[in-house]
């Protein structure tokens, strides 16, 4: 474990045959160990977050990690001449993944996790039966559309706002608060559905009002996992709760369908709202000892500047923030996407549709669960997943039968999470503590909030193109932002691409290198 002090000190970067100083904004660069012949060797002091005692790794006290309790006697500790990790911009050591389900080694994680997992299957319950309801009420398919348009609305409008909220609040007691009142929502749409006295306005105003917990909810339970596990298993913890997200979607429709045939939509709703005591049950039972919690920033004026600021002037986080906007915008259309292609292209009932669906679902969940068991993420890792996702596209565009456009779904779902899971680990990992709110408040904008704008795009040309010159524009637009973007970093970075036919054991036959050897140590050149 490491100890905090109120104020951080510089990271002192440690390399074979030289000690260096590095700024906070360089080591947040260094956030991948993977490539152990590019990596420089590495420790780190005084780290900028507030760490819990170290537990004494007795069953049931905390982070039963070995790992991570012996880091401060390990040789590379001892021997600042030995290489050792890279240190983050926090001074946490990332190290290789501990397994598949490291995370879970931590009992505050632990209790979040198992919250989340009943919590999420009632979201996609109450997802599917809202949309049924507002259909059995209306008979148009438009307001449908405009339910969820109520619901993205607050996100794009407000969705900066609620990363500063996140800042200025102790994200678990904010956490308690926003999924309360989540489970009102849900309880008070019950109620009246129940009741009988349901109508589209107040489906519209139910939308609209949880649209607005959202854009807290969101940043500050993407911000607290670093809370809970700690930089050694961000990466792996974020992709857990993606393959948490994706058996929910899954498992939540089917148990949907089941209920609104027995007894209705009214009771999907409350079973929603009962959902949520395993989520804030879980936040009530954690132990506060063992949370790393970030102090919560004074308010003043003038911090959303400084947030959009704060990613300016990076580009290890403005150019991912940016391909994120792309994806999200014009890759994820999927709901529109994929009834085009279910009713006029391939001419399959409801039940192939809903196979499609599963097909993605399936890829997302693998793609999450595969996340899970790599290290901590590198840039090019990321845009190589969002360049693969694009060219998927491309080719499921072109796909000649329904089942090969099936298969296609699954490898797409695999790539989407993967990217999904790398954008948002990495940002986490590369920020300063005291702007993590913000900074996920800001992805949660681009990645969702985007959406309002290009799903009139995506379906104005699959109404009059048709839905594979829709998807095919998608995936068009997706590989090339991967594609400019790659070619802007590794040219920030002043990096080539290095080809080696015969690369010997544990090298690359495809590698990024750096052109000359005074970049060799640029803290975007390591990021990559």
């Amino acid at each position: 474990m490491h100890t905090s002090s109120a104020t951080a000190a510089q990271p002192v970067v440690v390399r074979r045959g030289e000690t260096t100083v590095t700024p906070p904004a360089a080591a947040a660069a260094a956030i991948r160990t993977d490539d152990p012949s590019t990596d420089p060797a590495a420790s780190a002091a005084a780290p900028a977050e507030s760490h819990a005692p170290t537990p004494t790794g007795l069953p049931g006290t905390g982070d039963d990690d070995p790992e991570e309790r012996t880091a401060a006697a390990s040789p590379a500790a001892s021997d600042p001449g030995r290489a050792g990790p890279a240190a983050g911009p926090t001074g946490a050591q990332f190290t290789r993944p501990g397994g598949m389900f490291s995370s879970l080694r931590v009992r505050n994680y632990r209790y979040f996790f198992l919250g989340q997992v009943v919590s999420n299957t009632g979201t996609w319950m109450q997802r599917i039966a809202q949309d049924w309801l507002v259909l059995s009420l209306t008979g148009s398919p438009l307001a449908v559309g405009i339910t969820t348009a109520m619901q993205f609305l607050p996100m794009l409008l407000l969705g900066l706002f609620g990363g500063v909220l996140a800042d200025r609040m102790p994200k678990r007691r904010l956490l308690i608060a926003t999924q309360g009142a989540m489970g009102l929502l849900a309880a008070g749409l019950a109620a009246m559905t129940i009741g009988g006295v349901v109508t589209p306005t107040f489906v519209y105003a139910f939308a609209l009002l949880l649209g607005l917990v959202t854009v807290v909810d969101n940043p500050t339970r993407q911000a607290f996992v670093s809370e809970m596990v700690g930089p050694k298993d961000l990466a792996n913890a974020v992709s857990l709760n993606a393959a948490n997200f994706q058996t929910a979607r899954l498992v939540g429709p089917a148990v949907a369908g089941l209920l609104i045939a027995a007894v209705g939509s009214g009771w999907a709703f409350a079973v929603n709202a009962l959902s949520f005591a395993a989520v804030i049950g879980g936040l009530l039972a954690m132990r506060t000892s063992e949370l790393r919690p970030t102090a919560p920033i004074a308010r003043e004026k003038g911090q959303l500047r400084e947030g959009l600021r704060y990613v300016k002037e990076r580009p290890e986080l403005l150019w991912p923030m940016v391909l994120a906007g792309f994806i999200g915008t014009f890759g994820f259309n999927f709901p529109t996407l994929l009834s085009g292609f279910a009713y006029d292209t391939f001419k399959v009932g409801a039940g192939q549709y809903g196979l499609l669906n599963t097909a993605m679902a399936v890829g997302s969940l693998a793609g999450a669960l595969l996340a899970a068991r790599r290290g901590a993420p590198r840039l090019r890792r990321l845009v190589a997943a969002a360049l693969g996702f694009g060219v998927l596209e491309v080719l499921a565009a072109f796909a000649p039968g329904y089942w090969t456009f099936a298969l296609l779904l699954t490898l797409i779902g695999i790539f989407g999470l993967s990217f999904n899971t790398s954008v948002n680990s990495m940002l986490q990992l590369a920020t300063d503590p005291a702007m993590r709110g913000r900074v996920m408040g800001l992805l949660v904008l681009v990645f969702t909030g985007g959406t309002p704008i290009g799903a009139p795009v995506v379906g104005w040309v699959t109404d009059v193109y048709g839905p594979r010159l829709g998807l095919l524009a998608c995936g068009a637009v997706s590989a090339l932002a991967a594609l400019v973007v790659g070619l802007v970093l590794a040219r920030s970075a002043d990096l080539r691409v290095r080809f080696d036919l015969h690369p010997g054991r544990g090298g690359r036959v495809v590698a990024f290198v750096p052109r000359t050897a005074a970049r060799a140590k640029s803290e975007l050149a390591a990021a990559c």
